[in-house]
């Protein structure tokens, strides 16, 4: 039996279902745009082709609207038996036919083959979308020259990948206050979230990336504030994950610098932290040249927009 869950685990969400019908109405058009969390508003072909369809990730899952209320809001799956005009297990497995997905399918290499094909295929059709570049260097923090210019992506990847694995593990058991300072500031590498720099001061700034970077230190329940964090209403999560300690997060949001500036923004925004969740945040965020130690965490979160069929995660049933 087929199931929602696995599904949306092979379908970005359900987005590629969203992009696969649409493109059975509109052929050669781009579909879907993504914007943050959303989709662009995008043509309804159960409105008369208005562009009133709205489509959004919510807890997982890729949801509609219509802002002429044409069709009623719903998730993806309700938009697929408009299509299709068929129900729950027939509606699945036409899914799964239709998009190749092979799901209930034993393990085989040309199916993997010809899936991989498949999704490089859908992902050509979506735009492309490029992750904030910034400057990355070298440990010890002392060395303030950068080693090169790398993407949001780059950084999610190497936190994700064990890269850093040891020292973060090494930095953990250590008890001692200090001792744990001075491992940090001489064994972690670093970056600058906020922007590119020609050396790791202020004055020194040759772009910004427009992004700020939160800390939240010694928190008791991670899990509790990553995800309010991730459902926070007004600010969008760029990239999240625990910080080398253990006991805090790094939250990366977008921030728009061209009318008000950095260090205003960073006010601005700790005063909505404080407000909101209770919480008072590390100042050392208003500084735009602010070192971000990159540690390991297996489960960092990225904004879902900046992924490609690269990176998505493959489901095979064995």
């Amino acid at each position: 039996m087929i199931s929602r869950e696995e599904i949306l685990h092979e379908t970005h969400y359900g987005l590629n279902i969203y992009a696969h019908i649409l493109r059975e109405y509109y052929p050669g058009e781009t579909v879907l745009s993504l914007s943050g969390r959303d989709c662009q508003p995008t043509k309804n072909p159960f409105n008369n082709n208005k562009p009133t369809l709205k489509i959004s990730i919510v807890d997982g899952c890729a949801r509609h609207i219509d802002t002429d209320d044409a069709v009623q809001a719903d998730d993806v799956f309700d938009f697929a038996r408009l299509h299709y005009q068929l129900e729950e297990s027939e509606l699945l497995s036409k899914i799964n036919e239709e998009l190749n997905l092979h799901i209930g399918e034993p393990l085989q290499f040309y199916n993997r083959s010809e899936k991989a094909k498949r999704l490089d295929q859908e992902c050509q059709k979506l735009p492309k979308i490029e992750a904030p570049m910034f400057s990355y260097f070298k440990r010890p923090v002392s060395n303030i020259f950068p080693e090169r210019t790398v993407s949001l992506l780059d950084v999610y990847n190497w936190i994700r990948s064990g890269k850093f694995r040891k020292t973060t593990k090494k930095l953990r058991s250590l008890q001692e206050k200090d001792e744990a300072r001075n491992f940090k500031a001489v064994s972690f590498d670093y970056v600058t979230f906020s922007g590119t720099f020609s050396k790791r001061t202020d004055k020194e700034l040759l772009e910004h990336s427009g992004l700020l970077t939160i800390d939240f230190d010694h928190i008791a329940d991670l899990p509790a504030l990553k995800q309010k964090l991730l459902e926070d209403e007004y600010f969008e999560t760029e990239l999240l994950f625990v910080s080398p300690s253990g006991d805090g997060l790094k939250w990366i949001i977008p921030i728009e610098i061209s009318e008000v500036s950095h260090q205003e923004y960073f006010r601005a925004v700790s005063a909505y932290i404080q407000q909101t969740y209770q919480i008072e945040i590390d100042q050392s965020g208003k500084d735009i040249s602010r070192a971000c130690f990159l540690p390991y965490d297996p489960v960092a979160h990225i904004n879902p927009k900046y992924l490609t069929h690269l990176n998505f995660d493959y489901h095979e049933t064995k």
